[in-house]
Order: structure tokens, then C-alpha cells, then sequence
């Protein structure tokens, strides 16, 4: 059943705007997604009624706050079929890269090991792993994409050898939106004794995940991309993981003990259980309560009918592109590969200029690099534009979009 987005629409109070007297047209989800009122109310709710430091205090409201931290936790472990206690809140999908990178790996890699990347991923998914190989003598390498921009499987089997300790690698490209078979690349990388990290920022927010199914080692996404406000993610970590990680961060709440001894000036620290050995200082408990609204809005809707939405309006997009002849698209077109994002360039025009001149017409896209310089350098291209949909767009609002285009290409 398709989506009634007339009604979407409503619970979001952003699209009663208007730019240069055009209707707010946002293309740019891959970036972030705008808010529901269920999710801004939420927070406001936080504030204005329970506000107050969790798990530390007696009194009412702390206990209020701290049950409100822990049901987020548990309902966003529900959404994607995972433990509560294998849920860890960070500020992001970036930092939760870097919490694997920095509590896995700088104490279990060492040198000559391999951490396999590929030329698909977002900086957030290759400057952390870089970091740990030049610190602990590893390497990190890149599977590569073939022509049209998918992962070549063949590559990436042909680089995981008994050195490969780790595969970090993306759901959904940020900007092609191919989607990677990471149920195949997680059965390969387990029978190497490989772990799995899975960059789900582009996947958790469009599609069902399981992490079960997936038979992944850790997921990283972010709230912001899912309906929830900025500053909260979300690292899963499978359980068994724990016992050889150390702690990301030191300060409150990550510890459970500190023995000081006064006659030898030293102290000895007992380090709290996972998850909570994780998150070290106050959390974002306001933005972990809307995230748990947005888990709860996301639901409501259905995942499986937001990625049939977004396929719906990919294909309705591809067909009318076909039109602007001076419009290049990037990618694969086949739509069993891709989820809602659409890249491209005008012939003659920067990607920068393209973004410029449909911001006069309301129309909101991204251009640049999309934090991805390896795969347009590999790919040959400067930058790219970039379209990228979600449950509240429209065939009206493509409609108009390609007739933009065509003007653009008139210009």
C-alpha cells in the first residue's frame, strides 16, 4: 500500500515554508531528514517535564529521565531485532566508527594485520581505520568498484586474506544509493574469522534491518538521518565483543569503581558493564528520547512501505530524467541496486552551480563530494549533485524538480 504522504506532510511543521515565494521542496535526506512535531515535542517534553541526570540520583525526576534513557534504548535495540545491552549511544554514525576503530581496534590490531575497506565509503568510514593502522603498524585496504560504480565482490574476496582481522563497510552508498549485499559480505568475512562493521546511516533509516539476519559483528547509524534530532547515534556491538574492547572515553558513568589508595598516590578502576562502560559523561538524554520517537514514528509508517515509497519515486525520477538531455546520471539504474538517492551533473555547469540555481526555485539538493572523495576520484568526477528522497516527497515535487533541470540546461 503506498504511502499517504498528503498526511505525512502535516506532522511536519518545516514544509509551511517557502523560499523565494516557491513551495519548500528538500532533496537533500542523505544529508539529514527534517522532523516530525512528534519528535520536536518530545524533546520540549524532556525539557519542560523530566529533566534531570540519569542513573546517578534518588529523587523523582532523575528517575523519570533515567527510565525515559532506557526505554530509548530499548525500543531502537527492537527496531533493528538486537539486545538492549548491545546498544550504544554516541553522537553519530562517525563516532561510532570511531568508537569500534578506537576500543576494537587500537587492542586487537597489530602489525601486519588488515582492516578492508572500499572505495565506496563515506570519510567517516576511512579516516578512523586509517588512523588505527598508521598507529598500530596495520594496513587498510580498498576493494574497488567496477565501471558502473558497484562493489566488486570478486575483488573484495580476493583481498580478504588470514591477515584481514576487520571489514568495515557500507550498507548504502551515499551517493550512488547502490545498495550492498551485506548478508553475502558478512558470510564471507566470517568464514575468514573476520569481523564485520556495517555503516548503516543510509540504510537504518530506509529499510528493515535485522541485525540477526545480517549476522553482523557492529552497526553504526545515525539519528539525524531517521527523523531524530542531530547529536544521537547508535553503535550495536554484538555482546561477545565486549570482554576485548577498552573504553572509548574516560569520566562519570563509564566506571563502577575507583579505589584510590593516599599511600601510593594510585588507583585502581573497575570499569562499568557494557553498554554503559561506553558512555562515559552525560549523554544526550533529550536526543536519545527522540530518536526513540522517531523509531516509533518510522514504525507507525512501516519500513517496508518507506523503501517501497522511495523506490516508487526513484523510478518515477529515472523515467523523467530520460528528458534532460545535457543531464548525466551516475550509477546503476537497475532498482533492485539502489535506494532513493539520484546523482548527476549538468554538461557545462558546476555541481555547486546547478544546487545554487534550483535554491532559487526552492528545490533543495546537495553537491559536492558527499564526504566521498575516493569514489568520485576513482570514478573521475569533480563533484557531483545530488538528489536524495524520503517518506514525506512527492511525484509532485519531481514533477517540478526535472522542469528546473530542463531550465538549468536551457541556461
Amino acid at each position: 500500500m503506498s504511502l499517504n504522504t498528503s498526511k505525512i506532510r502535516t506532522d511536519f511543521p518545516i514544509f509551511q515554508r517557502r523560499i523565494n515565494n516557491n513551495p519548500l521542496i528538500y532533496f537533500d535526506n542523505a544529508a539529514t531528514t527534517q522532523k516530525p512535531i512528534q519528535v520536536i515535542e518530545s524533546i520540549k517534553n524532556f525539557y519542560e517535564k523530566h529533566n534531570a541526570n540519569i542513573h546517578r540520583s534518588v529523587y523523582r525526576l532523575s528517575q523519570e529521565a533515567t527510565e525515559l534513557y532506557e526505554n530509548a534504548r530499548e525500543h531502537i535495540a527492537k527496531f533493528i531485532n538486537s539486545n538492549p545491552t548491545e546498544i550504544i549511544f554516541t553522537r553519530g554514525t562517525t563516532e561510532a566508527i570511531n568508537l569500534t576503530a578506537y576500543s576494537w581496534g587500537l587492542n586487537n590490531l597489530k602489525k601486519g594485520d588488515e582492516i578492508l575497506i572500499s572505495e565506496l565509503e563515506h570519510h567517516s568510514n576511512i579516516i578512523p581505520w586509517e588512523i588505527i593502522s598508521k598507529r598500530n603498524k596495520a594496513t587498510t585496504r580498498y576493494a574497488k568498484i567496477s565501471n558502473n560504480g558497484v562493489l566488486d565482490f570478486e575483488d573484495l574476496k580476493d583481498k580478504i586474506s588470514n591477515k584481514t582481522k576487520i571489514v568495515s563497510i557500507s550498507h548504502i552508498s551515499n551517493v550512488s544509493g547502490i545498495i550492498n549485499d551485506v548478508k553475502e559480505i558478512s558470510k564471507i568475512a566470517h568464514e575468514n574469522n573476520s569481523l564485520i562493521l556495517v555503516d548503516g546511516a543510509q540504510s537504518v533509516p530506509h529499510m528493515k534491518i535485522d541485525v540477526e539476519r545480517l549476522d553482523v559483528d557492529f552497526l553504526a547509524f545515525s539519528g539525524h538521518k531517521m527523523l531524530g534530532p542531530t547529536g544521537i547515534g547508535v553503535l550495536y556491538c554484538k555482546n561477545t565483543h565486549y570482554e576485548k574492547m577498552g573504553p572509548f572515553q574516560g569520566g562519570g558513568e563509564m566506571i563502577k569503581d575507583v579505589n584510590y589508595n593516599p599511600n601510593t598516590q594510585s588507583s585502581e578502576i573497575v570499569w562499568n558493564s557494557p553498554p554503559w562502560k561506553f558512555e562515559a559523561g552525560t549523554p544526550n538524554i533529550a536526543g536519545s528520547i527522540a530518536l526513540m520517537e522517531a523509531v516509533k514514528y518510522l514504525d507507525r509508517v512501516g519500513m517496508d512501505r518507506v523503501l517501497n515509497h522511495e523506490k516508487e519515486l526513484i523510478e518515477y525520477a529515472l523515467n523523467l530524467l530520460k528528458e534532460c538531455k545535457k543531464t548525466t546520471i551516475y550509477g546503476p539504474t537497475d532498482l533492485s541496486l539502489k535506494c532513493g538517492i539520484i546523482s548527476f551533473n549538468v554538461k557545462g555547469l558546476s555541481s555547486h552551480d546547478v544546487a545554487l540555481f534550483a535554491d532559487n526555485f526552492g528545490i533543495m539538493i546537495r553537491s559536492g563530494y558527499h564526504c566521498a572523495q575516493p569514489l568520485h576520484k576513482v570514478s573521475d568526477l569533480k563533484s557531483t549533485a545530488r538528489a536524495s528522497f524520503y517518506i514525506y516527497n512527492t511525484f509532485e515535487e519531481i514533477d517540478r524538480f526535472v522542469d528546473v533541470l530542463k531550465e538549468i540546461e536551457q541556461f
